[in-house]
């Protein structure tokens, strides 16, 4: 989240229309925000929920095990893979 301590220095700028912007100071109005606060805590609420819905993943208990046990315990490389690492040394080189 925001902090006050964090000093504000960058800036954006929105085109809106007069409804829009009604809405908006209506609403920081209700949240006895100005304006601006508003909309930036709102916008970085929404960031945060569309950054962690693709950038998080939450495991159950059983794929959690899974992927811990294959971490632990690779298999080992097979006829593709080790096709796969040749190929890419060759374009690497």
């Amino acid at each position: 989240m925001l902090t006050k301590a964090a000093p504000k220095r960058d800036r954006m700028h929105l085109r809106l229309d007069a409804a829009s912007k009604r809405k908006l100071e209506r609403a920081a109005a209700y949240a006895r925000k100005s304006v601006t606060d508003f909309v930036l805590s709102q916008a970085v609420e929404a960031a945060e929920h569309v950054l962690k819905t693709h950038e998080q993943r939450v495991l159950s208990a059983a794929d959690w095990e899974a992927f811990c046990k294959a971490l632990d315990r690779p298999p080992k490389p097979n006829r593709a893979l080790k096709e796969g690492f040749r190929w890419y040394r060759a374009k690497a080189a």
